[in-house]
């Protein structure tokens, strides 16, 4: 069942597209791309997106110059790391003591986050013990998130027989996360990549070899395990 996204959600998606790792992005520079990914994201019409993105750019969020290409202003940046921040403490909070299943967290925080003043986030924080990741293992802090999307990458763009240990899932698809969960496809987790067969990608999870879609592989962001030199 689709639902109303609130002004954040769309700033939010707008800046995981500015910043970029596996499937976020990198479209930002280009508005027309940049439409349709938001609409892909959020399941929203294009007419939808484009009035949001007028609006935020009338609020002094986003910028669009003579090419079309759209970047996050200064101010638009802050407020998406500020709405960014919250959701995953949010979301901390709704799996570590509201016993919430962590593929389901991600809509309930959204649902929720307006509800939230600063100041509960923040004694919701300390509570918590001032949690570094949230449940999919995002970073909290945005900027740790930013220097760490270049250490990693999606499952999909690894070489087959390559070893790498998941990182963080992709939270756009709340049934790809579900089943992320379902399938113990979690932050921790040690995979290998193996061959393509078709609409499918045989791994290796945790020693088991298994195929998985390639949707799936896209939407896992791996660091890939060093290996010793040869001697």
């Amino acid at each position: 069942m689709s639902r109303h996204h609130s002004y954040d959600e769309y700033l939010e998606t707008i800046y995981f597209l500015s910043f970029p790792v596996g499937e976020y992005g990198p479209v930002v520079r280009d508005s027309p791309a940049l439409a349709a990914r938001i609409a892909e994201m959020l399941g929203v019409s294009a007419p939808s997106v484009t009035e949001m993105l007028k609006r935020l750019e009338a609020d002094g969020m986003i910028e669009r110059g003579r090419r079309r290409a759209t970047v996050l202003t200064e101010k638009g940046r802050a407020a998406a790391e500020h709405h960014v921040r919250g959701h995953r403490i949010i979301e901390r909070f709704l799996v570590d003591f509201m016993g919430y299943e962590p593929g389901t967290c991600h809509e309930q925080a959204e649902i929720l986050g307006d509800t939230f003043t600063d100041d509960m986030i923040a004694r919701i924080e300390v509570k918590l013990g001032n949690p570094g990741r949230c449940p999919h293992g995002w970073p909290v802090d945005p900027e740790i998130e930013q220097a760490e999307n270049q250490e990693l990458v999606a499952l999909a763009d690894i070489p087959d027989g390559t070893p790498a240990t998941i990182v963080r899932l992709a939270e756009h698809d709340l049934e790809l996360l579900k089943w992320f969960y379902d399938e113990g496809l979690v932050p921790g987790t040690g995979v290998e990549a193996g061959s393509p067969d078709g609409d499918e990608r045989r791994v290796v999870v945790d020693g088991e070899e298994r195929s998985i879609p390639v949707i799936a592989t896209e939407g896992l962001f791996v660091r890939v395990v060093e290996q010793p030199a040869a001697v």
